[in-house]
């Protein structure tokens, strides 16, 4: 059996810095790593496997005359008629016990409501690797009340759409100036949350609010695992020790 993780999340949030900072950490320790690069519209990046051999958005872009939305959707439905040829050939090279890492684009639709990324997570199924995803938020998110509610959404709704183990990283720990109140966002208390949310948004939201925490609270599985890669200790999650 091989192993694989998605990592996902907002365009921004420290994916393709995390792949990198893993794989160092892995051969540091001696152990094999591998990253795929499935982002079309990545820039500067030497993966062993990487779509731009199949499919690049730039080529897109400018062929198709699309913009960089619909043209990283191209691309990826590109790759998903493409998984039992090129995919399925470049993962040859790899033994049983190989691990890979797939450093994913930032549009939040391709982990959130189309199939593609769940189409490609189940093609790997089949290929007998177990897999997990990991999700990336922004620590800078923790700032406004506003903007963690949705990222806990987007990541509450890749949990539904991918249907796999789950993890979700606070990414650039370093950027944050009050680490006071971190602790409150980490495993979210849905009276906290509620209570924030109503000191920042009009009294007529309040049963809005009220509603989406309630669905946070209802999972019970939104919580979040910091990380600085900055840190000597980096790969250490627990930032705050």
């Amino acid at each position: 059996m091989g192993y694989a993780q998605l990592v996902i999340g907002p365009a921004g949030s420290g994916k393709s810095t995390y792949c990198s900072s893993l794989y160092q950490h892995c051969e540091t320790l001696g152990r094999s790593i591998h990253i795929v690069n499935l982002d079309p519209a990545a820039e500067n990046f030497n993966y062993p496997v990487d779509i731009r051999e199949l499919i690049s958005l730039d080529d897109v872009m400018e062929e198709l005359g699309l913009g960089p939305n619909g043209g990283l959707i191209y691309c990826m439905e590109h790759l998903e008629e493409n998984l039992d040829e090129w995919l399925a050939e470049e993962l040859d090279y790899y033994l049983d016990d190989d691990y890979l890492v797939f450093d994913c684009p930032g549009q939040i639709k391709l982990f959130s409501h189309v199939p593609m990324l769940r189409n490609f997570v189940e093609h790997l199924k089949r290929k007998n690797f177990n897999v997990c995803g990991v999700y990336l938020l922004d620590s800078q998110f923790i700032a406004d009340v506003t903007k963690f509610v949705s990222g806990c959404m987007a990541s509450l709704s890749a949990m539904v759409q991918l249907e796999l183990p789950h993890v979700n990283i606070l990414s650039k720990m370093d950027l944050v100036t009050s680490k006071r109140d971190v602790e409150n966002y980490l495993d979210p208390e849905p009276r906290f949350l509620l209570s924030e949310l109503n000191e920042w948004i009009a009294p007529w939201f309040k049963k809005l609010n009220k509603s989406l925490i309630e669905q946070v609270d209802e999972y019970s599985m939104v919580s979040f695992i910091p990380i600085n890669l900055r840190r000597k200790a980096a790969y250490s999650m627990h930032w705050l020790k």
